[in-house]
């Protein structure tokens, strides 16, 4: 088997599935890094489904991706995992700034790669996107048609997360304390040269006044921190900390607010029909409204799937409660 230089990743690793660390161009000419799973029993001379998979927003391939890549490729299928433009290993002068129109090439990008493979069937590709790259891989599939079948795994909306505030939270007033902020930013920016790294969703006290750091969770969990911070901080912080991933060690440049403000992901998810669209989320998790909003914007078919229990991060990494087979079972059925 091959195995990695250098492995990090955070999840137990299956030591029969061949994994490659691989690297691919967007149309931008950001170079990609992905993990290349093969499925068990592999053979060169056939032809396999592939599905491309990345997310969440601000982790690695290291992380729940590359997780969810093995699993499906124990399961039959090529899969990739890949960290998107400017984060993880993936190329970018400057680090961890977020795009809604970038990352979604990104998706179509490892449709390229895994499309060129001699052992990958080009008609039947799918792709997964985790928390808030799952509103990207619908955004790229709504162009994409190469990719035949699209899931999501507790879908996050980043423009409405950034827009709106979670549970459409963020007031009219707030939007237009952010973008002076975010102008504020740019000023600042531009005169230093470097861009300062923040807070992509820009949180306000109770004198509406916002609030900034140069990390999305400190070393230490706050005694007053809301169940949705714990849970993130348990993950990124904790079981699955990884130097590399926006989220465990860094936070995104404070203006990345600016493109998701200008540039609304899912503005055409019903193109993707008809082709079928899998969405997955958790009964407690706190994007649950997010997921299903997709859902009922999207046509059939359509599945939608909750996780009794799950909460979000439960569905990043607990093998009990992510539904892996029903996951290959749509792949199966639809590639």
């Amino acid at each position: 088997m091959s195995k990695l230089a250098n492995d990090t990743r955070v999840f137990k690793i299956n030591p029969e599935i061949e994994v490659q660390n691989v690297r691919f161009k967007n149309r931008f000419g950001f170079i990609l890094a992905g993990h290349l799973y093969l499925p068990l029993n592999f053979d060169s001379k056939k032809k396999y489904p592939a599905i491309v998979i990345s997310g969440p927003f601000g982790a690695v391939k290291e992380q729940s991706s590359g997780l969810y890549a093995q699993t499906l490729a124990e399961k039959g299928f090529v899969t990739v995992a890949f960290d998107q433009s400017t984060t993880g290993e993936s190329s970018g002068s400057i680090r961890n700034v977020a795009s809604p129109d970038i990352f979604v090439e990104d998706f179509s990008a490892a449709v390229d790669f895994i499309g060129l493979q001699k052992f990958v069937d080009r008609e039947r590709i799918g792709a997964i996107g985790i928390c808030g790259l799952g509103s990207h891989v619908l955004t790229a599939a709504s162009i994409d048609v190469r990719i035949k079948a699209v899931a999501t795994s507790v879908m996050y909306d980043m423009s409405d997360s950034m827009w709106m505030g979670l549970n459409n939270s963020k007031t009219e007033k707030q939007r237009e304390i952010e973008k002076q902020t975010l102008a504020n930013q740019r000023w600042e920016d531009a005169e230093k040269g470097t861009p300062a790294t923040g807070l992509h969703e820009l949180p306000f006290d109770e004198n509406d006044e916002p609030l900034q750091s140069d990390t999305l969770f400190p070393e230490n969990l706050p005694a007053n921190a809301d169940s949705v911070t714990k849970e993130f901080f348990n993950y990124y912080r904790g079981r699955a900390f990884h130097p590399r991933s926006v989220n465990s060690a860094s936070a995104w440049t404070a203006t990345t607010p600016w493109s998701y403000y200008n540039f609304h992901l899912q503005e055409h998810i019903e193109t993707i029909s008809p082709r079928p669209v899998l969405i997955v989320t958790g009964e407690k998790a706190h994007s649950r409204y997010m997921a299903e909003e997709s859902y009922n914007r999207l046509k059939d078919p359509k599945e939608l799937v909750i996780v009794p229990g799950a909460t979000h991060t439960d569905l990043y990494d607990q093998m009990n409660l992510i539904p892996f087979d029903k996951f290959a079972s749509f792949f199966k059925e639809n590639l």
